[in-house]
């Protein structure tokens, strides 16, 4: 997920779209955002990661689900809480979502040390309502966010 704007390419992989801050502001490129998935693609910020990478599967297949999932992100807005959740919508939502929709255990994944992910929430929540209307076994979204807590 990254912004429109920060990435000239017009082969950038972008899956999908959503907009920032408010849906009034949809039409300027300035305040939308994108999904994106391409080979040998870059993460702009990747230097500001605090504590990562984690590996939570070597499983080929769960890391197939993931890149499947990309376009069915629900693109709501970035920073707001459309969907009820109790938390903002953001980066870590789309982290989150697509972990907890691919089936990957998320049980022991903690925000950084002495840090917090604001958003993780929203997508565990979103993934376990999913998951709920489907009747989907697969999603192993934590209790508190299954029943929306």
């Amino acid at each position: 997920m990254a912004p429109v704007w920060n990435e000239r390419s017009d082969d950038r992989g972008a899956v999908s779209e959503g907009v920032v801050g408010s849906r009034l502001l949809r039409g300027l490129r300035m305040f939308r955002y994108e999904i994106r998935c391409w080979h040998d693609g870059r993460i702009p910020d990747v230097d500001e990661a605090v504590d990562s990478p984690h590996t939570l599967s070597r499983d080929t297949e769960m890391a197939r689900q993931v890149l499947d999932l990309l376009p069915e992100f629900p693109r709501c807005t970035w920073g707001a809480d459309e969907l009820h959740t109790g938390d903002m919508w953001n980066s870590n939502s789309l982290v989150s979502w697509l972990l907890a929709r691919s089936g990957h255990d998320l049980t022991t994944v903690t925000p950084p040390a002495d840090g917090r992910a604001p958003g993780w929430s929203a997508g565990l929540v979103v993934a376990a309502r999913q998951a709920s209307e489907n009747d989907d076994p697969a999603s192993t979204a934590p209790r508190a966010a299954r029943e929306g807590g």
